[in-house]
């Protein structure tokens, strides 16, 4: 049952009053954004519309996918009446939910009168119309992928497990709480509206450097970009060999150090692994005009640079997470051109749910287009010289709409429930910035051009791109259920790269796949398929393992990682002291919708 408070007619008026001036206000500042995706929107379907009424053989198409709409229409008046009539008949549903749609579980929606039982199978009904529809005419492949991202939001949007008349959940509580439910409910909804966005975790439980992102170490270097954390050793010998994370910088770097029970930083530590850690700078205005160039130089070479200079090694292993990953094929591909008379000072490299070809990118290719990259570059739908973090957070939720948005509006405003405490969704609504000069090359460059996959296509760093020039050991992890970087696709490292290779594919999605401690009871791991001849063939011969990819991956590293030697009494050296405590201040930044220095 929702907690209740007192909460009288006035402070309803307040924060409604403020809620209205807050949408008007969120309104006008994106209205670029929102032209954007109107026109889109309008385009697309029209489009559709254009070629299918000029297709007599397509229209026929539709129309018979309809017929069959209306009769499956008039079995679900008959079966709902014949149920009602006698319910001890046997019944089974025209349609049922798919396997993983948890929004229609719960007992009510089966429950006599069976009211709520139609309105769920006419949903259903309506959503499998408009997917075959557009699954059954033959358009062009583009065309298809965007009408398909737009109308399962649509679809998603319109559930009725989404309002309050056709949720039997939430009516029933609102009966059983004599309205509360409702009233906490509006309460939640007012307080996201002036916060600006959905809240999917209870934020106030958690504090960076307090009960998250605790593992001991401190920040050894800095500089406009990034902070390098070395962290303490926790064994009586470490491996002479260090390991560098980059992670990615779209967000921050401690999903892989939440907790002390899911911390991958603690994990390696506890290995005898010398750790660094990149944390990224939560760009300003001022910051806009860093380059893709700068992240190379400045963030990924320079941390390479100081974790050899404090251990005194020739070599670092290197792990990049997400667009870490892809920051560390253009790193080492930079390297080895610069080193090509010497040995390379990565000695191995590790490509965590990340893509270097970037010919599927999953639902958000389904409408990063020229048009859309066109008005980045113009400098639309930026604010103040950067992509701000929130826009990237709405963008990854629309991805999993129903989990990430429509299931939280059920829970937090028809339900009248506050969120959970979940860290990983805590770092998840804790958003970066992006500079615009670097998100804009990325998009266009690699994302929608695909630059990256072939040779010499890009010249970073002065330096032609060549990801063939990679001959180190690799190891390339996949994440099952992963959105944001398919795990097809990050398979296709593993065939653009020249030196010795290992795939892991692990279970669930890009963030909690990734935070994956050890335990048999999570989500298991694919090891040993045969490469070099596909995906699908990798994964029809590798073989299921229990535990987490953690064990089998830290035990290669390890394997590469030198000779033990005595663990440092301190972290840093003469050059490099300590500035700050892990986790440093940089990560500690928040993102703003407004700067003073940008008025």
């Amino acid at each position: 049952m929702p907690e209740t408070t007192d909460y009288n007619v006035q402070e309803l008026i307040n924060d409604a009053t403020k809620a209205g001036q807050k949408i008007t206000q969120n309104y006008f500042e994106n209205l670029t954004g929102y032209f954007h995706d109107e026109r889109d929107i309008v385009n697309t379907y029209s489009n559709f519309i254009s070629k299918l009424i000029a297709n007599p053989t397509e229209v026929a198409k539709v129309q018979g996918t309809y017929f069959g709409f209306l009769k499956n229409q008039q079995e679900l008046w008959q079966q709902i009446l014949e149920h009602q009539a006698d319910g001890n008949k046997e019944y089974t549903p025209i349609i049922s939910p798919e396997k993983g749609d948890k929004r229609f579980l719960a007992a009510e929606w089966n429950d006599a009168p069976h009211y709520f039982d139609f309105i769920k199978q006419n949903y259903l009904l309506f959503s499998k119309l408009a997917t075959e529809v557009i699954d059954g005419v033959e358009i062009d492949d583009r065309t298809k992928r965007k009408l398909n991202f737009y109308t399962k939001h649509y679809i998603d949007a319109l559930s009725p497990s989404n309002f309050i008349a056709t949720n039997p959940e939430a009516i029933k509580l609102a009966q059983e709480t004599k309205g509360e439910s409702l009233k906490e409910g509006l309460k939640n909804l007012l307080k996201d509206i002036e916060k600006g966005r959905i809240s999917q975790t209870n934020e106030e439980a958690f504090e960076i450097g307090k009960n998250i992102a605790i593992t001991p170490g401190s920040v050894i270097y800095e500089n406009e970009l990034i902070q390098l954390i070395q962290y303490s050793p926790s064994t009586k010998k470490v491996n002479e060999i260090p390991v560098l994370i980059i992670p990615p910088w779209i967000n921050k770097f401690y999903i892989l150090d939440l907790q002390e029970k899911n911390s991958m930083v603690k994990f390696l530590v506890d290995q005898g692994l010398t750790v660094f850690m990149i944390s990224w700078r939560n760009p300003t205005p001022s910051m806009g005009h860093f380059s893709f160039d700068d992240y190379v130089e400045m963030g990924a070479i320079k941390a390479i640079e100081t974790a050899r200079a404090i251990t005194g090694t020739k070599k670092v292993n290197t792990l990049g997470y997400c667009l870490g990953g892809t920051l560390l094929g253009v790193c080492i591909s930079v390297l080895s051109e610069r080193y090509k008379k010497t040995e390379n000072p990565v000695n191995t490299a590790t490509f965590l749910a990340s893509m270097i070809d970037f010919s599927d990118v999953g639902p958000m290719g389904d409408v990063i287009d020229p048009a859309l990259v066109r008005k980045l570059e113009r400098g639309e739908l930026l604010h103040q010289g950067v992509m701000h973090g929130h826009d990237m957070e709405r963008a990854f939720n629309l991805i999993r709409a129903n989990d990430l948005i429509w299931n939280y509006v059920v829970n937090n405003y028809l339900k009248g429930n506050q969120p959970s405490a979940f860290d990983a969704l805590f770092w998840s609504n804790d958003n970066t910035n992006l500079p615009a000069t670097m998100y804009v090359y990325y998009l266009r460059n690699m994302v929608l051009e695909n630059k990256l996959s072939r040779k010499n296509a890009l010249r970073i760093c002065n330096t032609p791109i060549d990801i063939g020039k990679i001959d180190i050991p690799v190891y390339v992890i996949g994440l099952k259920d992963d959105h944001i970087s398919p795990c097809h696709t990050a398979f296709t490292t593993t065939e653009l790269v020249s030196g010795p290779v290992e795939f892991i594919l692990g279970g669930s999605g890009h963030v909690m796949g990734a935070a994956n401690p050890p335990s048999k009871n999570k989500y298991g791991y694919f090891l040993n398929g045969k490469l070099n001849k596909g995906f699908e063939e990798w994964e029809r011969t590798a073989k299921f393992h229990e535990g987490s990819w953690w064990t089998p991956w830290s035990e290669s590293i390890l394997k590469n990682s030198g000779k033990l030697v005595p663990a440092p009494k301190n972290v840093g050296n003469v050059k490099y002291k300590i500035i700050e405590p892990a986790p440093g201040s940089y990560v500690k930044e928040k993102c703003l919708t407004c700067y003073p220095e940008a008025e």
